[in-house]
């Protein structure tokens, strides 16, 4: 709030003098009543009528000033904290959102920031005003009846003990409704984006009832709210009520005792009456306040969080990439693993020569994927080090890093813009000639019939296309800034055995020029590589050419056992073998 402090501390001003000038209006009437209407002086009555429509239009003007003083500066208040909790969560590291539902971090970024402008557009003004203006309007009281004022006043005590007692308790439960109303944005989204399984599995009514288990969770606890906040209410508004009509009943015998005047009596009262909104809205001002403690509580809850990956301090800049990728002795176990758990790669040494290809092949959930991921370091090894031409990828910028080395995922993500902002993701100053060349690569010519061409946006994470489609982009996305390493997460497992074979034609250019990493699941992705690396239990345990693999690798034959047939065809022909140093295990 600290760029809006001049703009927020004008806007509390103009809301004060606005409540002075409305607390000014009782004392006129006085005058009036005890004057003019006191004498049967009509005449005199038009000046203090001018005075009142003076009054009424100044106080209508201090506010007006106070909305148009808050509102612009405010609003880039919120904008700056969306724009903050938006960029912490693009350098999150990929453990950050293993860990984090994307309904939750939706959930801070729209409904909590909304509950914080509120806060901060009008809950912390008349926090300050109707608190100053109760205090004000209390010494005006004392000035014209200090019996009556010490009889209003007193009700101040069970007001406070009630609000005291409420805002403790209704934090607790503001927060859990906050809570579920992230839940419920997961499975809102999750519901959105899973639509076609839910439907072709027929599972649409299940889901129907977890939303619904979820949404009356979070009703129930709305409504506890609304009983706490009606009860709250009940107290501010029945004792100021109790006060109200002890002093009518008091301030009459004084009338009729003489003791005061009636129009001293007329203004006491209006002034009570002027208070009433500033005694009663503390139940509502408290209930926002705790409500956007609990937003705020969860919107620094991700800003504060840890976790980012170290960017060098001493970058190391390389004229030129050569290629030459090294993994030595890597160990990895993913953040939140149990500290009972073995490491899921566990001495990984390979080393993979300038434009060569190695194919990593292994059961699920062996660690190729993981391996994958250490070379843009979308996670950071737990032991050893991975090298670039000789230096460790950690000493290397992150961006110059991430330049370096283009990664196409076995789950395509594509998002809701065009298919040329899509394909130059990671190339923004490409030219359409770079597309049609990438997409040439990945046979992605379904894209000259798409209605725009280029142009045509592919809807939310691509849906509008099928899986070889999607998958076709993302290896054009991958291949497009001609990169000096790329990293392969089994890219054609989504593409018919015909239009895979074209792909693999076309990409075998394009790896003769580049360091690769190929994850293979299926036996025609093993052929675009020089070597192979079997990957059992955390570790390398063999490294070479197919065929050599399949002739002394019991495990790699059992791996490939099923599509032996088709992997006796013809292969890359491989580069002269490594140095047995190369090639250790």
């Amino acid at each position: 709030m600290r760029p809006a402090r001049t703009r927020l501390a004008l806007s509390a001003s103009a809301a004060l003098l606005g409540m002075v000038t409305g607390l000014t209006i009782p004392l006129v009437i006085a005058h009036v009543v005890d004057g003019p209407v006191a004498d049967g002086d009509t005449a005199a009555l038009w000046p203090w009528a001018a005075l009142l429509l003076g009054l009424g239009a100044l106080e209508s003007t201090f506010f007006w000033a106070r909305r148009m003083l808050s509102a612009r500066p405010l609003t880039r208040v919120e904008e700056s904290m969306r724009n903050a909790l938006y960029d912490h969560l693009q350098t999150r590291p990929i453990a950050f959102h293993d860990r984090w539902q994307s309904g939750q971090l939706l959930s801070r970024a729209t409904h909590d920031l909304g509950q914080l402008r509120q806060f901060l557009s009008f809950v912390v003004v008349f926090l300050a005003v109707n608190s100053s203006a109760f205090l004000i309007g209390t010494i005006v009281l004392f000035v014209l009846d200090p019996l009556l004022a010490a009889l209003i006043t007193a009700v101040s005590i069970p007001v406070f003990v009630a609000g005291t007692v409420f805002e403790r308790r209704y934090r607790v439960v503001a927060r859990r409704a906050q809570d579920q109303s992230g839940d419920l944005a997961t499975v809102m989204e999750e519901s959105v984006l899973g639509i076609r399984i839910l439907k072709a599995f027929g599972r649409h009514r299940a889901m129907d009832r977890r939303f619904a288990t979820v949404a009356r969770d979070l009703r129930r606890t709305e409504i506890r709210k609304a009983r706490m906040l009606g009860t709250t209410w009940a107290v501010l508004i029945a004792a100021p009520e109790l006060a109200i009509a002890a002093a009518l009943y008091l301030g009459v015998r004084q009338v009729a005792d003489g003791a005061t005047t009636t129009g001293t009596l007329v203004a006491f009262f209006t002034t009570v009456m002027y208070l009433r909104w500033p005694v009663e809205s503390i139940g509502w001002l408290l209930a926002a306040t705790t409500d956007a403690g609990s937003a705020a509580g969860r919107y620094f809850e991700v800003l504060d969080s840890t976790g980012e990956l170290p960017d060098t301090t001493q970058p190391i800049e390389p004229d030129k990439v050569h290629g030459a990728l090294a993994f030595e002795g890597v160990r990895f176990r993913f953040p939140d693993a149990p500290p009972d758990t073995l490491d899921l790669l566990r001495g990984i040494d390979l080393a993979v020569r300038p434009g060569e290809t190695v194919a990593l092949v292994g059961a699920t959930g062996s660690g190729k994927t993981a391996m994958t991921a250490l070379v843009p370091r979308l996670y950071d090894v737990t032991g050893g080090r991975i090298t670039l031409d000789g230096t460790d990828i950690r000493d290397l910028p992150l961006a110059r890093l991430r330049g370096i080395v283009a990664v196409a995922f076995e789950d395509p993500v594509l998002f809701s813009m065009s298919v040329r902002e899509n394909v130059l993701l990671g190339m923004p100053n490409g030219t359409d000639e770079d597309v049609e060349r990438a997409l040439a690569v990945a046979q992605a010519d379904f894209v000259a019939d798409l209605p725009w061409g280029l142009d045509t946006r592919v809807g939310e994470e691509g849906m509008d296309l099928s899986g070889g489609q999607r998958q076709r982009l993302a290896l054009a996305r991958a291949v497009v800034s001609r990169p000096a390493v790329l990293v392969l997460d089994d890219p054609l497992s989504a593409l018919d055995v015909h239009t895979e074979a074209q792909v693999e034609r076309a990409l075998r250019n394009v790896l003769a020029t580049t360091t690769a990493l190929v994850v293979a699941h299926r036996p025609s992705t093993v052929q675009l590589a020089d070597r192979v690396a079997l990957l059992e239990n955390g570790r390398i345990t063999a490294v070479g050419t197919h065929d050599d693999l399949l002739r002394r690798s019991a495990a790699y034959r059992a791996l490939m056992s099923a599509d032996a047939p088709r992997l006796r065809g013809p292969a890359r022909t491989p580069r002269p073998a490594a140095e047995p140093a190369e090639e250790a295990v």
